[in-house]
């Protein structure tokens, strides 16, 4: 099987895990996230608007808005970086690509941290994501700039040994789910 198998096949099975992990969640599913965010007040960070079955960091975003700048993705073109448009929780969305919220204004910025949805984790800091290198593109970028802090947000039910990976992946400096925060050092 090939890279490109590989990874289809771990998608297919940290879908069905994340599928069910979401059906049996209770509240506070983010109160860690919170926890962690509470340490950055005012950093500029981006989070996202949950789709399907993510896992939703929105109040643990709307928590760090009235400290500082929160954005959300918006993608700009296929194979492209995301841009980061600032989001307010009572803020006017509109419908964006792939059926997440975006706002109805553009109000573009770079975050220092950049809270990641993703498909599947190891537990060396890798991400299984939808396939689209959105976020390897972003963070690759953002890095590129300054350090830039990534944490994963995800069900322990999404962790994974043996993630299929390249070289373009970027690594998560964090990752955060609904009963834990697991941390990797980087340079």
């Amino acid at each position: 099987m090939d890279l490109i198998e590989q990874k289809a096949a771990a998608r297919k099975a940290a879908f069905a895990r994340r599928k069910e992990a979401f059906a049996n969640a209770g509240p506070g599913q983010s109160a860690h996230l919170s926890e962690v965010l509470a340490g950055y007040r005012g950093v500029p960070l981006a989070g996202y608007m949950p789709i399907r079955t993510e896992i939703s960091p929105l109040a643990a975003m709307a928590e760090a808005a009235a400290h500082g700048p929160v954005g959300v993705p918006v993608i700009q073109a296929e194979a492209t970086p995301l841009e980061f448009s600032r989001w307010e929780p009572d803020g006017a969305l509109k419908a964006g690509p792939f059926g997440a919220q975006v706002p109805v204004v553009d109000d573009y910025f770079d975050p220092e941290i950049v809270i990641v949805p993703l498909v599947g984790f190891d537990l060396n800091g890798g991400r299984l994501g939808y396939g689209g290198g959105f976020y390897d593109r972003t963070l690759e970028r953002l890095r590129a700039r300054r350090a830039t802090l990534a944490i994963g947000f995800a069900f322990d039910a999404q962790e994974a040994a043996g993630l299929p990976l390249e070289a373009t992946d970027q690594p998560l400096n964090m990752i955060i789910t609904e009963s834990r925060v697991i941390e990797f050092s980087r340079p």
